[in-house]
C-alpha cells in the first residue's frame, strides 16, 4: 500500500554530513521549504510541480530518506513504474533498516503481476520490521493470489478436480487479484486527512448519548430487581470503585515494566531487553524466536547510541492480561522513527512480560 501518512514515519538519516548541514542553520531553509512544498503539492494532486520541487530539495540533499520516498510516491501516480522501482530500490539500499519501500516496492511488482518479486520484498519488510502490520497484511493478499493461480493451474489439467473448484472459489471470493490492486489505490488516494475523518464521522454514532440514558432500568434490574428507587444511586454510586484501586497498583506495575523495557532498550542491554518478553511470545511473521533474538540482537547492537521513550496513551488490566498503547520514539545515530504500538502483557510471577506487540494499535 502506498501511504501518503507513511510520510511522517519516514525518518531522518543522522549521519556526520546531515549533522554538518543542520549546524548551519538557516543555510537549510532553503532546501526544507522546497520539501515542504513539495509535500503539499503532493497533497493536492499536483504531481509535476511537487516533483519539481521535491527534485530542488534533493538536489541540495541527494540522500535524504524523505524526499527520495516522496518522488517514489510521485512517480507512481505518475505511472512512471519503473522509475519508481528505481527509487525505492535505491532507499532499501542505502536505508535497509526501513521496510515502506520495500512495501511499495512489492506494491509496484504486484502491479506487474510480479508476485513472486512482491512477496520477496514484502518478506524483507517484515524482517526488517516484524510488527508492521500493512507488509503482513500485503504478503497475505499476495499468498492468496498466488493460491489463486496454483488452484487455477490445478483445474487446467484436471477440470474435474471439485476441490480445487471449491478452494478456487473461496480465494477469489475473499481475495481477488482485483481487491490487491484496488486496495493500493484507495490506500494511495487516501491523504492523512481523509483517513482521519471517518473516525470524527463514526464516533458520534457509537457514544450516542441518547442510547446510554434510554437504558438506564435494564442496567439496574439484575442488580436490584425488588428497588426501582436504587437505579439513580447506582449510577451516582459507582461501586467498581473499589476495582480502579486494585487496578490502579496493575497499572502501575505494567507501566513500570514498560518503562524497564524501554530503559534495557536505551542501554543497549540485549538480556535485559529480551527478559521482558514472555517465554510464548508471539513472534512477527512465523519465525523462531531463536531467529527473532539473534535479529534484535543484532540491531541493539549495531547503533553507538540507542534512545527509546514509551509513552503509554491507554492501559486496560483485566485479571493477569493487560493491553497498552504506547507512542514509542527511537532515536539512535543513524535512525528517528516514532510509532504508535499496542503491546499485549501476561502477568508471571510478580512480572508483567510482553506477549504480543504491533504496531499501528
Amino acid at each position: 500500500m502506498l501511504h501518503r501518512n507513511l510520510m511522517a514515519r519516514i525518518v531522518a538519516a543522522c549521519g556526520a554530513a546531515s549533522i554538518a548541514i543542520m549546524a548551519a542553520g538557516a543555510a537549510l531553509a532553503a532546501p526544507a521549504d522546497d520539501l515542504r512544498d513539495a509535500q503539499k503539492l503532493y497533497g493536492q494532486g499536483k504531481l509535476q510541480p511537487a516533483l519539481e520541487k521535491d527534485e530542488a530539495f534533493l538536489k541540495e540533499q541527494p540522500r535524504d530518506p524523505q524526499g527520495r520516498f516522496l518522488k517514489g510516491l510521485i512517480l507512481t501516480e505518475q505511472k512512471k513504474t519503473q522509475e519508481a522501482i528505481q527509487v525505492f530500490t535505491g532507499l532499501t539500499e542505502d536505508f535497509p533498516e526501513l521496510p515502506e519501500p520495500y512495501n511499495n516496492l512489492a506494491v509496484l511488482y504486484a502491479s506487474q503481476g510480479n508476485y513472486e518479486k512482491a512477496k520477496s520484498a514484502l518478506e524483507l519488510a517484515i524482517h526488517t520490521h516484524p510488527t508492521y502490520a500493512t507488509a503482513h497484511e500485503n504478503l497475505g493478499d499476495i499468498y492468496a493470489e498466488l493460491a489463486s493461480r496454483a488452484y487455477d493451474r490445478a483445474l487446467q489439467l484436471d477440470k474435474n478436480n471439485t476441490t480445487a473448484q471449491v478452494k478456487l472459489a473461496m480465494v477469489k471470493d475473499l481475495f481477488s487479484a482485483q481487491k490487491v490492486a484496488s486496495r493500493a489505490q484507495a490506500v494511495k488516494e487516501m491523504p492523512s486527512a481523509k483517513a482521519e475523518a471517518p473516525k470524527a464521522q463514526a464516533a458520534p454514532p457509537a457514544a450516542a448519548p441518547k442510547a446510554a440514558p434510554a437504558k438506564p432500568e435494564a442496567h439496574a434490574a439484575p442488580k436490584a430487581e425488588a428497588a426501582k428507587a436504587e437505579p439513580p444511586k447506582q449510577v451516582a454510586k459507582a461501586e467498581p470503585a473499589a476495582e480502579p484501586a486494585a487496578s490502579r497498583d496493575a497499572k502501575a506495575d505494567v507501566e513500570s515494566a514498560i518503562a524497564e523495557w524501554a530503559r534495557a532498550w536505551s542501554a543497549k542491554d540485549v538480556k535485559g531487553y529480551l527478559a521482558h518478553y514472555a517465554p510464548d511470545f508471539e513472534v512477527p511473521g512465523g519465525e523462531s524466536r531463536a531467529a527473532w533474538e539473534k535479529q534484535r540482537e543484532e540491531r541493539i547492537s549495531r547503533p553507538k547510541s540507542i534512545d527509546v521513550e514509551a509513552k503509554v496513551i491507554s492501559a486496560k488490566v483485566s485479571g493477569n492480561e493487560a493491553t497498552v498503547r504506547i507512542r514509542q520514539s527511537y532515536k539512535s545515530d543513524t535512525l528517528k522513527s516514532h510509532t504508535t504500538k499496542t503491546l499485549t502483557l501476561e502477568k508471571s510471577g510478580d512480572r508483567w512480560l510482553i506477549k504480543q506487540e504491533r504496531s499501528g494499535g
